[in-house]
């Protein structure tokens, strides 16, 4: 293999070509016409001019005008597309990734969890919502990473989370079909890194705990997990590996369960790198990249791996860090830290766009221990500066400081219950009272994430009074207006539906008034603070 095509964009095709450089292979990135000033454009041998990311015939064209014999498709965009591996394929090219049959059988999710039980891998039971009852979420069939999910708690709010999810779905994946699943309140969210060879071998590189979301994408990931026992991880593994052998896995993947106590069910299998795999690249001391490409070259995989220490990753990003809702501007000054690893996408003077997501970096520390990693990564988010656009900076302080945190006690609801930036409380429960209680009934639901029907006029003016106007909380395009001048709202309904980085926002009336003016139209891209819905009492 002598030169390679990332097919892909920001801070995994910079984490590709760092790993191509160290094998010797030559590089050549990929760049949308809205993208051309990117940090990955300028950090490749070649850079080819394509029409979009999501444009499978474009990544092609640009490797054989380039000369490249092999494609990594990173994470995102195509890089569980089958169809696109099998372009790659029939061009002629080494596709850096599972084999075409694997991507299928794995990327649907509803295929997948029918083969993940015929391999007596437990599963999250999925079917119609007359079937499940409520809770219940709705996931994108062909996607992960947040997009196309939805949680639904009644009746009345489905019809309106399948349309939100296919939205979402399509934009992100090329693909609109949903499905429901059951939902379950406070689980783990634990995934066990695989690898596969072209021989048949399949073997585990141990567990991450990904438990700490928000707009169900991960925030926090660790390795190991705090919840996994020794016996435990064998059980975890064993499934995973089970499955991968069931498809004919190949190259790195992660099989993602939902951990219940000891009760653990197969969510799905992503059949690519994952953004939190410099965790157990750093437990493990292997580099999956350079194993991805060794796979793809017909080299045995590792026997597997003798995990040592405790990593630690957070993602920053350009959002806010008490909605999570996402921002733009261009980064004046940007320090980041020089002690522990730092995976970055962008660098000083770039530009946060909407269109794209909007990770600046990911910072992973490593030490002997869990609190030794911990102190690290405090002490370097602590000495890290970004200037020019809001980040959720002040919250990965806040989070990496939380007691729960710390005490390794963290579920998927974490962020619920506890809203961001909040005092965290002095210590801890002791005994029977940790964790959620009430008496001999069972826990309450817990509230909406704080992202979801964001109150965006819920601010107070100058008069004392509620703001009367709806208005945008960040860049983006309307898709949808719920209401016109004249109608009368309830308090937290809908009014308008905004999207950036392929992630829908309702925003709601802070409050019962009548609508006095509409400013925008479904279609209309709009800058953060944009005047949407006028509002009268």
């Amino acid at each position: 293999m002598r030169k390679l095509l990332v097919a892909n964009r920001g801070e995994i095709a910079l984490r590709v070509f760092r790993a191509c450089r160290e094998l010797g292979i030559a590089t050549v990135a990929v760049v949308a016409p809205d993208d051309a000033g990117s940090l990955h454009a300028r950090s490749a041998d070649e850079t080819v001019e394509i029409a979009g990311y999501l444009h499978s015939e474009e990544h092609v064209r640009a490797a054989k005008a380039t000369g490249s014999d092999a494609v990594h498709p990173g994470y995102g965009f195509l890089a569980e597309n089958a169809d696109f591996a099998e372009a790659v394929e029939a061009a002629g090219l080494n596709w850096i990734g599972p084999p075409p049959d694997a991507l299928r059988a794995g990327g649907d999710k509803l295929a997948a969890k029918r083969l993940a039980a015929d391999a007596g891998v437990p599963v999250v039971p999925a079917g119609d919502a007359e079937e499940l009852g409520f809770p219940l979420v709705v996931k994108a069939a062909a996607g992960g990473g947040g997009r196309g999910m939805r949680v639904v708690r009644s009746a009345a709010e489905l019809d309106d989370a399948l349309d939100a999810a296919r939205r979402e779905a399509k934009a992100a994946f090329g693909d609109d079909r949903v499905f429901c699943e059951r939902y379950v309140e406070r689980p783990r969210h634990v995934e066990i890194q695989i690898l596969g060879d072209k021989h048949g071998n399949v073997v585990s590189l141990g567990e991450r705990e990904c438990s700490i979301q928000r707009r169900h994408q991960k925030v926090l990931e660790e390795s190991p997990s705090t919840a996994v026992d020794p016996q435990l991880r064998r059980e975890m593994s064993d499934a995973a590996v089970r499955f991968a052998r069931a498809i004919g896995y190949e190259s790195a993947g992660t099989a993602e369960f939902m951990l219940d106590g000891r009760d653990f069910y197969f969510l799905e299998l992503n059949g690519r790198i994952q953004v939190e795999h410099p965790v157990t690249e750093l437990v493990t001391g292997l580099d999956l990249v350079a194993a991805q490409i060794a796979v793809a070259q017909g080299e045995p995989c590792p026997a597997g791996a003798d995990p040592r220490g405790h990593a630690i990753e957070v993602r920053l990003y350009a959002e806010d860090p008490r909605t999570f809702l996402p921002q733009s501007g261009r980064i004046t000054r940007l320090r980041l830290p020089a002690d522990i690893r730092v995976d970055a996408g962008v660098a000083e003077g770039d530009a946060i766009g909407t269109a794209y997501d909007p990770m600046i970096a990911k910072l992973i520390a490593h030490a002997e221990t869990r609190d030794a990693a911990l102190a690290a990564l405090r002490s370097a988010l602590a000495e890290t500066v970004v200037e020019g656009v809001t980040t959720n900076l002040p919250f990965l302080r806040w989070l990496v400081a939380h007691p729960a945190v710390r005490s390794g006690e963290t579920t998927t609801a974490f962020l619920t219950e506890r809203p961001p930036l909040s005092a965290p409380p002095a210590r801890l429960p002791d005994g029977p009272w940790r964790g959620p209680f009430r008496l001999n009934l069972p826990s309450p639901p817990p509230g909406a994430v704080p992202d979801v029907d964001v109150a965006a006029a819920a601010s107070r003016d100058g008069t004392g009074g509620e703001q009367s106007a709806v208005t945008a909380p960040m860049p983006g395009t309307v898709i949808k207006v719920l209401v016109a001048a004249g109608d009368r709202v309830k308090a937290r309904q809908p009014l308008v539906v905004l999207e950036a980085m392929k992630m829908e926002t309702p925003l709601a009336s802070p409050y019962e008034a009548v609508v006095r003016a509409v400013n925008v139209a479904e279609g209309d891209r709009v800058a953060g603070g944009t005047v949407l819905v006028e509002l009268e009492e």
